[in-house]
């Protein structure tokens, strides 16, 4: 009987996902592990920095892919990428976090072995890991181990959350047959059960047949489990208002003439929040409301009517169905709602704002800068922005068809969006179509994570990097603090950081004014994504977009509130 490795075996399984990039750091516990991505064909071993940055470009490989992974050794290395693993689960972001740890006879004996805490407890990290993982394997027995490993991969993939593989050194070069690999891992969801599909499709079109004005609102869900081409087909069949959150920006294509734009609550434009708050009926895809992404909480529906599909279960009004699968229940909503829509009248929806006419020498402006970037994006762009300044002001762009948006605007972990872009890069570049990758980081956050551009520079890795130069953490100063010290930071020559990392194919430009950014974002030769280029855009200090400032304002009253 031909085998394979328990280690190449995981990596095999790994590639027929299309994870061809693998994200981590060498450590002893892993080494002999690493070994074995090297005799897989087309695999890649992107060698981080450090394992946060690992765990942020294993998040944001999976946005643009639909699953990532990492490897970290034990201890020292598995709890330095636990931050990140924690944003994955928080925004369904399905990673896989392999372990090497130490063989299971140092287990056993329990040897106080470097990276423990002297106790001789080895399952420790691994009890950590497990409140912020969807399931967890903790191999010790080579002949479960090839199902442990298919078990986890596919509840990261189904679930959109992250998974644990704990992995002793002794067992990687344990054999398993090769014939399991024909096999492909099941990815099929089970199937709604019939009786409550069937009660919550019927609950459903009742409430359609008798709204006079509905709307949908698209969250980010509605893309990290795969139902857009549902939820566009729901907005192409009803013809209903539509409008994403902050974290669903991108999941709609916003020259559909049904989409209105963003709601965010109290932080709503006036004439989304009059059609989204005058509604008699809503159809909400994919939700996660938290405060950034409500304007602190601060939906003002004035209807009950309220349907939330999501991946595990369905909400009509207060009654909860567990277990049904949005998917399945919106193909059959799609099926059934077309007889229903002969007498609506599709209403006018709100028009985004175009391009800003600006004195090409002014300084430039949050306002400018968020409103007139549509004019240098493209059709299928990825485009990240850091928590903070960049991911309010994202909200007033508009995208072209079928640009991904990539925020964290739950976790909100500074920093992330470096080595996000990392990961997102990395994969837009395996595309039978590469896509570019634009990131948007502010000053203060690019000094967390700033070592990520070196794993860039390092694989030829080509986005764009706007920095947005301000002179510290805006966010910070408008929520509390504006003059104080410990929202300053050491500010840097950015234009120096490309070549400093090792560049060699690269632009390093600053702009100051209107005029030498619009050059810019027109510029055809700026447009051909074939180097790594960063932009250090230089803004005043307190300028920002008018619903951060707003934003600030609530989440500086919750902070103070008892």
């Amino acid at each position: 009987m031909d085998t394979i490795t328990v280690g190449q075996y995981v990596f095999e399984r790994l590639k027929q996902l299309q994870v061809n990039t693998v994200f981590g750091l060498p450590g002893d516990f892993n080494l002999c592990l690493l070994d074995y991505l090297y005799k897989v064909d087309g695999m890649r071993w992107a060698g981080d920095t450090n394992e946060l940055n690992a765990s942020y470009a294993a998040d944001g490989y999976a946005r643009v892919k639909g699953i990532g992974a990492l490897i970290t050794t034990f201890g020292v290395g598995e709890l330095s990428a636990l931050n990140g693993i924690a944003g994955s689960y928080a925004e369904h972001v399905g990673v896989v976090h392999i372990v090497g740890v130490a063989s299971t006879a140092s287990q056993s004996k329990q040897l106080l072995l470097h990276h423990t805490l002297g106790n001789g407890d080895f399952n420790v990290f691994h009890r950590m890991s497990s409140y912020i993982s969807k399931t967890t394997a903790w191999i010790n027995d080579p002949q479960s181990a090839a199902s442990e490993i298919d078990r986890c991969i596919r509840e990261a993939y189904i679930s959109q959350k992250p998974v644990y593989i704990g992995l002793p050194t002794n067992l990687v070069e344990e054999p398993v047959p090769t014939a399991l690999l024909d096999t492909p891992i099941d990815l099929t969801v089970q199937p709604n059960n019939p009786s409550a599909e069937q009660e919550v499709l019927d609950t459903v079109l009742e409430l359609i047949k008798s709204a006079k004005s509905p709307v949908i609102i698209v969250d980010s869900c509605a893309s990290r489990h795969n139902v857009k081409d549902e939820t566009h087909t729901l907005i192409a069949t009803t013809q209903f208002p539509t409008f994403t959150t902050p974290m669903g920006k991108g999941v709609v294509n916003e020259n559909n003439p049904r989409f209105g734009g963003v709601y965010v609550g109290s932080l709503s434009k006036p004439e989304v929040k009059q059609v989204v708050e005058n509604a008699d009926l809503i159809l909400s895809v994919g939700a996660l409301l938290s405060d950034f992404n409500t304007g602190s909480f601060s939906y003002s529906y004035g209807t009950k009517n309220v349907v939330e599909f999501h991946s595990d279960y369905i909400k009509i009004k207060s009654a909860t169905y567990p277990g049904l699968n949005f998917r399945f229940v919106l193909q059959k909503l799609n099926e059934s709602i077309k007889s229903l829509m002969t007498d609506y009248a599709p209403i006018e929806v709100p028009q985004m704002e175009g391009p800003l006419k600006a004195d090409p020498s002014s300084k430039l402006t949050q306002q400018w800068l968020w409103t007139n970037l549509s004019t240098f994006l493209q059709p299928n762009d990825i485009v990240i922005t850091e928590t903070g300044t960049s991911a309010f002001g994202i909200l007033q762009t508009k995208f072209p068809d079928n640009v991904l948006g990539i925020s964290q605007v739950l976790w909100g972990s500074i920093g992330y969006s470096v080595g996000a872009c990392c990961g997102a890069v990395a994969a837009a570049q395996e595309l039978e179509k590469p896509r570019r990758v634009i990131l948007f980081v502010g000053d203060g956050s690019l000094q967390l994570t700033v070592q990520a551009i070196s794993t860039m520079i390092r694989h030829n890795l080509t986005p764009y990097i706007f920095v947005l130069n301000n002179q510290g953490y805006t966010i910070e100063k408008l929520i509390h603090g504006p003059n104080a010290g410990y929202n300053e930071i050491q500010i840097w020559d950015h234009l120096k950081l490309l070549p400093t990392f090792g560049a060699k194919n690269y632009d390093a430009i600053q702009v100051k004014t209107v005029g030498e950014l619009d050059t810019m974002f027109r510029c055809a030769d700026f447009a051909r994504n074939d180097k790594i280029r960063l932009i250090d855009v230089v803004l005043e200090e307190m300028d920002a977009p008018i619903n951060l400032v707003k934003q600030a304002e609530l989440t500086a009253k919750t902070n103070a509130s008892q």
